[in-house]
């Protein structure tokens, strides 16, 4: 079970620790904030998409044992299966879980797996959201993959955020461009997606990705022609977003 921590709230130890490591680079952040006790315990949680087997990498080689939480929503591209596969093994990641909804709650929100043609929002809440939530009741914090470079909603990302005044989500990469990422993956031979060749640098579930064309945002083929932009798992100021952030949601 999450731990009480005698040093206040959430948001006053996310302050501490933005102070703490504002200078420090990701290989730092990661490996100290995984002993921190203002942190306590923390999981990785991993689409094991385009950009994933970074972070993937840097905790397998810093602390292998931690829990690593892979959503299946059983609409991925069977690519990313295999792909999630062969990176468990060959990075010899210790304690990687697979998190799915359970069936009788899809069977009742989405039993004739239509519902992400109509309203993508519950269906990511059903397959994503709620597994995930479920998930994390024991951990204190949880490992993120996500980039400022990524724009949108990403934009403003820290190396620590609080999650509704609950938990700690841990940012290494947030600072990093994808010139950083492709030097990182070159550097330590490390196998890629096999979609980003295709033209996804952005990968999710199968109905909802498509290529994107050069020029254009990294996530925007994820729910194209929508104002959908996130999936509900990130939360901004202790509201999930999903579309693009405005002044209101952001205050």
């Amino acid at each position: 079970m999450p731990r009480d921590f005698p040093s206040g709230s959430v948001a006053d130890r996310v302050s501490a620790l933005n102070s703490r490591y504002r200078h420090h680079g990701a290989t730092a952040v990661l490996e100290h904030a995984l002993k921190d006790a203002d942190l306590g315990r923390v999981a990785l949680v991993s689409s094991f998409g385009a950009e994933s087997v970074v972070l993937l990498h840097l905790v397998s080689v810093i602390a292998p044992e931690t829990p690593v939480l892979f959503i299946d929503t059983r609409m991925l591209f069977r690519e990313t299966l295999d792909y999630q596969r062969q990176l468990a093994d060959t990075l010899n990641l210790c304690d990687v879980r697979t998190i799915r909804a359970t069936q009788p709650r899809v069977n009742f929100e989405d039993p004739d797996g239509t519902l992400n043609q109509f309203n993508t929002d519950a269906c990511c809440a059903v397959r994503k959201v709620e597994p995930l939530e479920r998930a994390l009741k024991t951990f204190d914090g949880w490992i993120t993959g996500r980039k400022r470079y990524q724009g949108n909603t990403r934009a403003e990302v820290e190396f620590f955020e609080s999650e509704e005044d609950r938990r700690i989500k841990v940012n290494p990469l947030a600072h990093w461009g994808r010139e950083d990422l492709e030097e990182y993956i070159a550097n330590n031979n490390l196998p890629r997606h096999p979609l980003v060749a295709k033209g996804y640098p952005s990968i999710g579930c199968e109905p909802c990705t498509s290529p994107v064309a050069e020029g254009e945002d990294p996530r925007a083929g994820r729910w194209r022609g929508s104002q959908k932009t996130e999936c509900g798992i990130h939360f901004i100021n202790g509201k999930a977003v999903r579309g693009p952030v405005t002044q209101e949601s952001a205050a």
